[in-house]
């Protein structure tokens, strides 16, 4: 398993397994060891750790702001 993978705040990504509310599509709100991403649909939040937030994700919809150009 692959853990260097980017993971930027901002991130929206799609998984495999849609959430109840029935969207796919989650936005990364917090990054480090744990990955914390929040439902496109209903709103809810989740904490994954690194490894199976990488398992789950199917592809990366949009990506978020780069950390370096801001610095």
């Amino acid at each position: 398993m692959d853990l260097s993978v980017e993971i930027r705040l901002g991130d929206v990504v799609k998984t495999r397994k849609a959430h109840p509310c029935g969207s796919d599509e989650w936005t990364v709100i917090r990054t480090g060891s744990d990955i914390k991403i929040k439902c496109s649909g209903c709103g809810r939040v989740v904490m994954l750790d690194r490894e199976t937030f990488i398992k789950r994700r199917k592809k990366l919809v949009s990506q978020g702001p780069d950390p370096l150009q801001n610095a």
